[in-house]
């Protein structure tokens, strides 16, 4: 067979269902093997949403998902969606055509170093040589982008690879030389970790992106229920723990609650489960250290330390670590902690105002999630509309996904494709604001084409709103490229689109508008006009 053909057996083998790419000269071959194969190729409309599709796609699949692109400004296209999935450690895979081995090097057409452009966005990549290397490297590819801390692999096939013939052959068993994820925990680490928490009188567990990556919610929620421990989330830790559940204190960090950060401040032993600590997450890292007790659980053992010094790290699978924890029964009694914790937050007062008129963003939020179907994805994208989606979304048994670590504006709409074709049977909803709608609006083709029907909401002010609430925070009011306008009109291009749409301006009329939308068949847009000077935070 063909190099072309062993890759798409080896996609088989791996049971991909659906691909998502873009292809050109360099991938062709490969893309006429897929002619013949019952994977479903889906076409975006540029690159870089195919990574993001594939990112949606495993994140509600929690499975390696597959993008592809031609060599050169195709490749290059894609670094985005790579750079953003390796952020936030999503599994993927990711192929791409390169010109004939022969030439490499030498600044052919469309040639790029991919693998060394891609090096600071990939857990690992490929440039295959040899045909007969491509069973193997695509199982290797698999599994080191499943295992361990997850995140994309690169596999980069020169066109003569794929046009090469050759005896296909099963790879062996996968043994890569310094590459042993470590999965259980430390008996000795899991001791003191049960002891420092068994002396705490006012523990906090933080759980980060790495407990819903991991599997990890059901065992870290039955944890904290067994002891009373009360909890707090990242941005990326969002759904690991239903909002309305009595131990949940909200979402931490800059733009989180205030009662989050209290319950950080206050804490006398925080446990940080599968967060790396960014800035976003805590202002003053060295100012924790002083004054608590810190447990920092992590599959990665390069994050624990990176930013935060733990007095007891713990290295391995966050499931498995908080499986071995509920065997222990520790005797504790945190009853007036985390009653202290309900006084906190009732003093909270949330003091913004939204300009009347105009839809309250943060009302809107709540609303519409509570209304969402039990296990909804809900899909964010980045700027004001992602920071009041994640302070407000109510979880209940669904997903929220959006882009922490890179922030990647326009990530949205085509993670919510890739969640939809992972997901059929559930509802869908991407969230944007006219800006980062404008960035990925051509992934509507996309939907139309191939009958994927999710419901698009712009949260629209005719501004790159979180960009000018910077500049008016720290530039004296002077906006400068941050106007978008009245531009395009969107009702016409629900219509060309041929999706049913909703205009929503006037609070009285938000829950009916909510209800409505959610209960129409087809793929929907809904405009919600939010006042263009409402800002994040007062």
């Amino acid at each position: 067979m063909t190099g072309a053909d062993a890759m798409v057996k080896c996609l088989e083998a791996q049971g991909i269902g659906v691909v998502f790419g873009y292809p050109g000269v360099a991938i062709a071959p490969f893309y006429n093997s897929l002619y013949d194969s019952n994977i479903k190729s889906i076409l975006v409309r540029q690159e870089q949403n195919g990574g993001h599709a594939a990112s949606g796609y495993a994140r509600v699949t929690r499975k390696p998902a597959v993008c592809i692109a031609t060599s050169g400004p195709g490749a290059t296209n894609l670094i985005t969606g790579l750079a953003t999935a390796y952020a936030d450690s999503i599994p993927m895979v990711a192929i791409t055509g390169q010109v004939s081995t022969q030439l490499l090097g030498k600044d052919v057409f469309q040639e790029a170093d991919i693998t060394g452009a891609c090096e600071p966005f990939v857990k690992y990549s490929y440039l295959v040589k040899d045909a007969k290397d491509i069973p193997r490297i695509f199982k290797e590819a698999f599994y080191i982008a499943s295992t361990g801390r997850q995140g994309p692999v690169l596999i980069d096939v020169p066109i003569d690879v794929q046009k090469q013939e050759f005896n296909y052959a099963e790879p062996g068993e996968i043994s890569i030389r310094g590459y042993k994820p470590k999965v259980q925990g430390h008996i000795v680490q899991i001791k003191k970790v049960i002891e420092a928490i068994k002396n705490a009188n006012r523990p906090l567990l933080c759980a980060g992106g790495g407990v819903i990556l991991g599997h990890a919610e059901h065992a870290i929620q039955a944890f904290c229920e067994k002891h009373g421990i009360p909890v707090v989330t990242t941005m990326m830790g969002v759904g690991s723990i239903p909002k309305r559940h009595p131990l949940f204190f909200g979402m931490l960090g800059v733009n989180g609650k205030p009662y989050a950060n209290q319950a950080v401040a206050q804490s006398d032993l925080l446990i940080i489960v599968g967060a790396r600590v960014n800035d976003r997450a805590v202002g003053a890292p060295s100012k924790l250290e002083r004054n608590r007790l810190i447990i920092h659980i992590d599959i990665d053992t390069a994050e624990i330390g990176k930013n935060i010094g733990p007095t007891i790290p713990l290295v391995g699978d966050a499931r498995l670590i908080f499986e071995q924890l509920l065997e222990y029964d520790m005797n504790v009694n945190y009853k007036p902690w985390v009653e202290a914790l309900r006084d906190v937050k009732r003093s909270c007062v949330d003091r913004r105002t939204f300009h009347e008129g105009y839809i309250n963003p943060c009302l809107f939020v709540e609303h519409l999630t509570e209304r969402m179907e039990e296990n909804a994805v809900y899909v964010a994208d980045v700027g004001q509309n992602q920071l009041w989606s994640a302070d407000n979304y109510v979880m209940k048994r669904g997903r929220f996904l959006t882009t922490g670590g890179f922030g990647t504006m326009g990530y949205s709409i085509p993670a919510a494709l890739g969640a939809k074709m992972a997901a059929p049977e559930r509802q869908v909803l991407a969230v944007c604001g006219d800006g980062s709608f404008q960035m990925s609006m051509m992934e509507l083709a996309t939907m139309v084409q191939y009958g994927i029907k999710i419901k698009i909401i712009i949260m629209k002010n005719g501004y790159l709103g979180l960009v000018r609430e910077y500049q008016f925070n720290n530039y004296d009011q002077r906006y400068i490229a941050v106007q978008l306008g009245d531009i395009p009109d969107f009702e016409k291009l629900a219509m060309a689109y041929g999706m049913d749409y909703f205009h929503l301006k006037e609070m009285e009329k938000m829950d009916a508008t909510i209800e409505e939308f959610l209960a129409c068949d087809n793929s929907a847009l809904m405009i919600c006009e939010v006042y263009k000077f409402d800002k994040v935070k007062e």
